[in-house]
C-alpha cells in the first residue's frame, strides 16, 4: 500500500470514528433472533458497488463543477472584478460539497449490511437514518435481477426482492 493510501486509510478511519460516534451509528452487523444451529452469514457489500458509486459521483462531479466553472469564466469575462470577488466562494462551492458527497458514499458502503440465515434476511443501512428490513423467506413472492451495461462492467446488479403484502 502507497503512502498515500495509507494516509487516506488513517485519515477516513478517524473522520469514521468521530461521525460514527456522533451519529452512534453501529460498527458491527445488526443480529437476527437464531438458534444455535442456525447458519448466519454477514455480508458487505462487493467492492464493486463501491468502485461503481465512485465512477457516477466523478462522473457527476465533473458535470456539476465544470458547469460552475464555465460560469465563473463566463462571469470574469464579463466583469473582471466580480470574477476576482467570486473565485473564493466559487471553489468553496465546487470543493466542499465533493468532499461532503465523496466521504458520505464511504459512510453508506461501511454501513450497509446483509444477515442471511435459514429462515430470513435483513438488510441494515443508512446514516442519518438507519433503516433495518427484515424478510422470511416464506413472503418471497419474486425475486428480480437487473444489471445495466454500466453494472456489468463493474460486475455488480441490483436484486430486487419482492414480498406479500
Amino acid at each position: 500500500m502507497s503512502l498515500t493510501q495509507q494516509a487516506s486509510t488513517k485519515i477516513y478511519s478517524g473522520l469514521w470514528l468521530i461521525l460514527a460516534t456522533w451519529f452512534r451509528v453501529p460498527k458491527e452487523p445488526p443480529a437476527l433472533p437464531h438458534h444455535d444451529a442456525t447458519a448466519v452469514e454477514s455480508l458487505r457489500p462487493s467492492e464493486a458497488w463501491l468502485r461503481y458509486l465512485k465512477f457516477q459521483f466523478w462522473i457527476f462531479l465533473s458535470i456539476l463543477d465544470g458547469a460552475i466553472f464555465i460560469a465563473w469564466i463566463a462571469c470574469t469575462a464579463a466583469v473582471p472584478l466580480l470574477g476576482a470577488i467570486l473565485f473564493l466562494p466559487m471553489l468553496a462551492l465546487a470543493i466542499l460539497p465533493d468532499i461532503v458527497a465523496y466521504i458520505a458514499i464511504h459512510l453508506r458502503y461501511d454501513t450497509t449490511w446483509y444477515i442471511l440465515t435459514d429462515r430470513s434476511m435483513r438488510l441494515r443501512r443508512g446514516i442519518w437514518q438507519i433503516n433495518e428490513t427484515t424478510i422470511t423467506f416464506e413472503n418471497i413472492q419474486n425475486v428480480v435481477v437487473q444489471q445495466g451495461p454500466l453494472q456489468r462492467w463493474f460486475g455488480i446488479a441490483d436484486v430486487l426482492v419482492q414480498t406479500a403484502g
